[in-house]
């Protein structure tokens, strides 16, 4: 069976053949995303996953080690996408994938980028970035990569560092999807659709490294 908590939070599964740690993910997942880090309580959440806040302990140390637990499962998702980017010659061609997977996955997962974008660079009271867990680590080492490779090929604007650049893609793209966030919870002025963010990034790609 499914447990359903108000205010729109996606069910979760709580038959007991599904591992209470899986059933704590979902639970933190579906509150964080539509309450908020600080008012999902662990109390609501284990109850949701249906268990008790000392398993939630048990599994997880603490809240924000629970939304750390929660980032890095996305990530390790989104990463198994990553690996047939190697395939690919072009650098060029790899970051036009790797921002596609990136969409398509936040678009298939609305939960996780909400938590993402609005919950990811906050500095929790134990002085943690919650954003920089091991997954999100390996996804700026690929994008430095790629963009080392772009650099290499003698694409890349010669002034400009790669790391410089990785800062500002990133930025770009998660600039325009938290307004995107924003604009459907609360008619923030940001009315745009995947295929305009695909458009500006593809301008900002052909700025910093010209085409011949």
């Amino acid at each position: 069976m499914s447990q359903t908590a108000s205010s729109g939070e996606p069910p979760v599964n709580v038959s007991p053949q599904v591992p209470v740690h899986q059933r704590i993910l979902q639970a933190g997942k579906a509150l964080f995303a539509t309450r908020g880090y600080e008012k999902a309580s662990t109390v609501a959440i284990a109850r949701l996953a249906g268990t008790s806040e000392s398993q939630l302990m048990k599994h997880f140390g603490s809240k924000e080690g629970l939304l750390e637990a929660i980032f890095d499962t996305s990530w390790e998702r989104l990463s198994t996408h990553f690996a047939a980017l190697q395939k690919m010659k072009s650098p060029r061609e790899k970051l036009y994938s790797l921002l596609e997977t990136f969409l398509n996955a936040l678009e298939g997962d609305p939960a996780t980028k909400e938590l993402m974008l609005l919950e990811g660079r906050r500095v929790r009271k134990e002085g943690n970035l919650v954003v920089l867990t091991r997954g999100y680590l390996q996804f700026v080492q690929l994008v430095d990569s790629i963009l080392g490779e772009l650099k290499t090929a003698g694409e890349l604007n010669p002034k400009l560092d790669v790391e410089a650049v990785r800062s500002a893609a990133i930025g770009l793209l998660e600039g325009m999807l938290r307004d995107q966030v924003l604009a459907r919870r609360m008619d923030y002025p940001a009315h745009f659709n995947s295929e305009q963010i695909r458009l500006v990034f593809g301008s900002f790609l052909s700025a910093v490294a010209p085409t011949r």
